[in-house]
């Protein structure tokens, strides 16, 4: 007996191809409880081909069919941020990007962790509103943007990102974009969240927005009329922090990003010997003084 007579070839490649494209949606799944629901969902197609291929159970195909209809709908609801992002990615070409393989021009240094961390500092402690974009793989370009400012094409340094948010500067009320170890342009306008409106000021909001589309870069924010520091990652905002603990986050998220596990320690170590000056200190009393104020106050221009 012809042994492709037993296994047909297009239907091999059928599942072969489902199972890949399968695992790939796996695979850039972060959160647990949309990866339950990811499973239940791919669950019932699968069941609905098995029994459309392999039986002939007209009534229950059509029972799981208008199941599976009904469920499609409430994801594309449910995940419609998501959905805009991949035919986003899909519209301008950028598969590194959903393959999750970053260029090398993305991949970032612990020096860089430090001029960040040490220009947030001096900004949170002279009350400067920034806001610093970290592309660490999302490939952002300027029709991602509301407006994409000026192009820069510098060497990040300390110096410079406090120079770019001088309040008599015409760049400061916008954001700095920072792709590697390159600020790449000041002064973008960011779109604009919609969750938390009566809470957060624009800053924040816009943040949150840039995360919540893109969720292989963080937001850097410091309020103008707090000096709190915060740090948006995938639609989702901690604040107040210290710039010890920004450094923190910043050794996490970049870290899984560029594989720096064995620079991790040496990070932590570095800051807090670097940062536990008067800086931190001065930092940790505003936040503990003004926590209180900064949901009053951050609503009129951050």
């Amino acid at each position: 007996m012809n042994f492709w007579g037993i296994i047909n070839l297009k239907l091999l490649l059928d599942v072969l191809f489902a199972v890949g494209f399968g695992l790939l949606l796996f695979s850039r799944v972060k959160e647990q409880r949309t990866l339950w629901l990811l499973r239940g969902y791919l669950f019932l197609v699968s069941t609905a081909w098995f029994i459309q291929r392999f039986a002939y159970l007209p009534l229950t195909s059509k029972l799981i069919d208008a199941v599976v209809l009904a469920c499609s709908l409430s994801l594309a609801i449910l995940w419609q941020g998501e959905l805009r992002r991949l035919m986003e990615l899909l519209g301008t070409g950028r598969l590194a990007v959903l393959l999750g393989n970053p260029p090398k021009e993305f991949r970032v240094t612990s020096t860089t962790i430090t001029q960040l961390v040490d220009a947030a500092g001096k900004l949170s402690q002279n009350r400067r509103g920034a806001l610093v974009v970290v592309d660490l793989g999302s490939d952002l370009r300027p029709e991602d943007f509301l407006y994409s400012g000026t192009n820069i094409e510098a060497q990040l340094s300390t110096d410079l990102l406090i120079n770019l948010f001088a309040t008599d500067t015409p760049l400061h009320d916008g954001a700095v974009l920072v792709k590697g170890n390159k600020i790449i342009s000041a002064g973008v306008i960011l779109p604009l969240s919609r969750q938390g409106i009566s809470r957060y000021g624009t800053r924040h909001l816009a943040a949150l927005g840039i995360t919540e589309r893109f969720d292989r870069c963080i937001c850097i924010v410091v309020s103008e009329e707090t000096g709190t520091l915060s740090l948006a990652s995938q639609g989702k905002l901690e604040r107040p922090i210290t710039s010890s603990r920004l450094q923190e986050l910043l050794a996490k998220f970049i870290g899984n990003q560029n594989s720096m596990g064995t620079n991790k320690a040496s990070l932590s170590k570095n800051v807090l010997s670097q940062k536990t000056d008067s800086g931190d200190n001065i930092i940790s009393d505003i936040n503990k003084k003004e926590s209180e104020k900064s949901e009053i106050f951050i609503n009129k221009k951050d």
